[in-house]
């Protein structure tokens, strides 16, 4: 690959080999480093897949690599829960009775060819696993715990030997955490991985600049500059911080061909945008909850806590100040029976908490009370504003979502706004918004991803650039796998090319 990358101290050794660069270190970034790292898919020879369309199509390609296939072609036909035609495919492929809980094995076996490795860097500001690192270790997860595996290392299995179980069939935060910073010491990928780091800034240099004319010293406080370029000609520059002991951060400058963006969407929690939500009694995070809970500052003498929201985190908001005897407001703008609302798409019988936390809901509200001591449902409610000694004025929401129901203010312990986060891709010119499905719009992930092509992960409007996970619409650590598998493909591919010029 024509790449090159400059390196500081930090960094250890500058290095001549053609590099990539993954921003950053969550299931997405780990799972492509795996790939890069030489772990390369071969279809199982004599292997059944229970979809016969896609049955017939493995037996023409028994045993042959999976990166040398037409992956458009093997994904078509595949339907699921995803739009993602690639996290479809490796879903079925290592998952082939996924939905169905069945026992067909994976069609997949997994070979290390280091000679076709690829020099790269995964940088996090914190430990491999990102945002799971930092989530609230006793939370159950959403998904199956089968299904935040990552490739060819049995999560199940995993557990086993620790001597844990699944409970439902799914885990905690805790255990996937540790399960991803294990997967990236079992599979030797430690040394692709820089953890403490900050990225501040990813801009295209000029066309005609070359790795002969750079220099460390020559980096500047730019954003990303946005140009266009060829898949050959494509030179980043990457500027950040790297966290030394004694907290202090040492800057660092590095040149990469190819940027993979794999930053989640848990840097900036979603604010409201009312008066006073910058007072300091209001936060935005489960994280602030925790400390609150440790240090005292609230507890079942308080005055009550306000959690805002109608998501899986205020969920656990609630489950975990409940627990532990603080009295709640919950406040949430749709009816309880609205068909949207997450907990109506939950089955029952899989996630009993959140069942149990819409109960609450539905059966206490503010005028009647209920079973539950201690929590206040407050549906159909929309925050008007904060104000100092913890006052929050609240509006009912009437028929037509007009603003003309009746207000009422609350004294409040603490406020916990819990309405979803966004993506913090400050380090981009304009935080990414030229390079989404609408730039007039901020980057969502469920609303405004980043426009990539959906076989290659490429973001469309700048070559060179690629965008994983929720920062391309993929949600689900299940379904996201299929994202490296694209970018993969791509990369070698551009290999071949370059040699060929």
């Amino acid at each position: 690959m024509v790449e090159y990358l400059q390196e500081m101290d930090f960094l250890k050794a500058r290095s001549p080999h053609p590099m990539s660069f993954i921003h950053c270190n969550g299931p997405s970034g780990i799972c492509l480093s795996y790939f890069l790292s030489g772990y390369r898919p071969y279809v199982r020879e004599g292997a059944a897949h229970p979809n016969p369309i896609l049955h017939r199509k493995l037996q023409q390609i028994s045993g042959q690599l999976l990166l040398d296939q037409d992956l458009e072609y093997l994904s078509e036909g595949l339907d699921g829960r995803t739009s993602s035609p690639l996290g479809l495919l490796f879903d079925a492929l290592v998952r082939p009775e996924g939905d169905q809980g069945g026992t067909v094995e994976s069609q997949l076996t997994w070979r290390r060819e280091l000679q076709h490795s690829v020099p790269h860097l995964v940088l996090g500001k914190g430990p491999p696993g990102g945002a799971w690192q930092a989530m609230e270790g006793s939370m159950v997860t959403l998904s199956l715990g089968d299904w935040m595996e990552m490739p060819d290392l049995s999560f199940r299995d995993w557990m086993k030997r620790r001597g844990r179980q699944l409970r439902n069939n799914r885990s905690t935060t805790r255990d996937i955490a540790q399960y991803y910073q294990h997967y990236v010491e079992a599979k030797g990928l430690q040394e692709h991985f820089r953890c403490g780091t900050l990225v501040t800034s990813v801009r295209l240099l000029p066309s005609d600049t070359s790795p002969g004319m750079l220099d460390v010293e020559d980096c500047s406080q730019e954003g990303y500059s946005g140009e266009s370029g060829d898949a050959v000609s494509t030179l980043f520059e990457i500027q950040g911080a790297q966290e030394e002991m004694g907290g202090t951060r040492r800057p660092f400058c590095l040149y990469a061909r190819n940027v993979v963006l794999a930053t989640g969407t848990y840097d900036r929690p979603t604010h409201l945008g009312v008066e006073g939500e910058d007072l300091p009694y209001v936060f935005h995070t489960i994280g602030d909850l925790e400390q609150a809970l440790q240090t005292r500052s609230i507890g079942p003498g308080s005055d009550p806590l306000l959690v805002v929201g109608a998501g899986l985190s205020a969920a656990d908001a609630v489950l975990l100040a409940h627990g532990r005897g603080v009295p709640l407001l919950h406040a949430f703008r749709r009816d309880v029976q609205d068909s949207a609302l997450i907990f109506n798409q939950l089955p029952a019988l899989m996630y009993p908490e959140y069942h149990k936390v819409h109960a609450m809901m539905r059966t206490q509200p503010l005028a009647t009370g209920g079973p539950y001591c201690g929590y206040t449902s407050l549906p159909k409610h929309r925050m008007l504003s904060f104000a100092p000694g913890g006052k929050c004025t609240l509006q009912e929401i009437r028929g037509g979502g007009h603003r003309n129901g009746k207000s009422q203010v609350f004294h409040v312990s603490m406020a916990l706004v819990l309405i979803g986060s966004n993506p913090n891709l400050s380090f981009l010119r304009n935080e990414g918004r030229d390079l989404a499905l609408d730039p007039g719009q901020p980057v969502s992930a469920k609303r405004n991803p980043l426009d990539v092509d959906p076989f290659t992960y490429e973001v469309t409007k700048q070559p060179g650039l690629y965008a994983l996970g929720p920062l391309a619409g993929d949600g689900f650590v299940r379904f996201l796998q299929g994202g490296p598998l694209g970018v993969v493909t791509s990369l070698l591919r551009k290999e071949v090319s370059a040699r060929t010029l």
